[in-house]
């Protein structure tokens, strides 16, 4: 045991789901930032963007691949080519969610199943796949990402809320079960974050000034960084006693 923590992802290996754009894209950039190889899990092959060349421009590797999340058959793909690419996988960010927006009175079946099969069906498959290869490396670091969503109520979201709320429980069950294995589990829940996805929502001048009221500490609207700094820490040896905790990356708004 060294006297200090450790941060680097130096000769680490990540795989992040949904990551050719908005949070994705920014955990998956500062993974590499930090030392690791990135595996870049996308809904489509060809959408990866800019993500895979920036991450290569920083010295490390990239390898975008095909993993839709309402594809089991795409979900066991992808993480077995991570680990034949690579040889090894440390790292696996269940990023991928959706988030239809509807009052619960008028959540149709076909948006329920959606919202289930991706948050949750598809977080816990991406989960047990990539647990049975880090068992056969006695270490493995599993990074959820939950929301704030799953500690509070939002109206017109109850779907979204509810599997977020799963992830969080699921979260602490996994890392129980696999704990013996040298693998942690833990959630990161994020607020508001700018990014593509939220700024229909947050460009609404009303709704963004009564997000900046509840996160009550801060004040301000939360940044792809605020969020990625909780996922490096989690991945690496820093946080190897950590494990089935969410960490609320909210600027206080459930602490109010």
């Amino acid at each position: 045991m060294t006297e200090f923590p450790d941060f680097s992802l130096a000769g680490k290996v990540a795989l992040v789901t949904a990551s050719g754009r908005g949070l994705g894209r920014a955990i998956a950039i500062a993974l590499a930032h930090a030392g690791a190889d990135i595996a870049l899990g996308l809904r489509d092959r060809e959408s990866a963007g800019d993500v895979a060349e920036t991450i290569t421009a920083m010295g490390r590797r990239a390898l975008p691949l095909q993993m839709n999340m309402t594809s089991l058959p795409e979900i066991r793909q992808a993480i077995a080519a991570a680990h034949e690419a690579f040889g090894r996988l440390d790292i696996l960010v269940n990023n991928a969610g959706i988030a239809p927006d509807a009052p619960a009175s008028s959540v149709t079946e076909e948006n329920f199943d959606a919202t289930l099969q991706v948050n949750l069906k598809g977080t816990f498959f991406a989960s047990q796949a990539g647990a049975n290869i880090m068992s056969g490396q006695g270490s493995g670091r599993i990074i959820n990402i939950g929301s704030q969503a799953g500690l509070v109520a939002l109206p017109g979201e109850s779907i979204y809320c509810m599997t977020k709320a799963a992830i969080g429980h699921l979260t602490k069950c996994l890392a129980v079960e696999w704990g013996v294995l040298g693998i942690t589990v833990n959630c990161v829940a994020p607020t508001f974050i700018e990014t593509p996805g939220t700024e229909p929502a947050l460009s609404d001048p009303a709704f963004r000034a009564d997000v900046i009221e509840r996160i009550a500490a801060l004040h301000r609207i939360g940044q792809p960084v605020d969020v990625t700094g909780a996922v490096v820490f989690l991945a690496s040896d820093a946080a190897s006693f950590i494990t089935g905790t969410t960490i609320p990356v909210d600027g206080g708004w459930t602490a109010r």
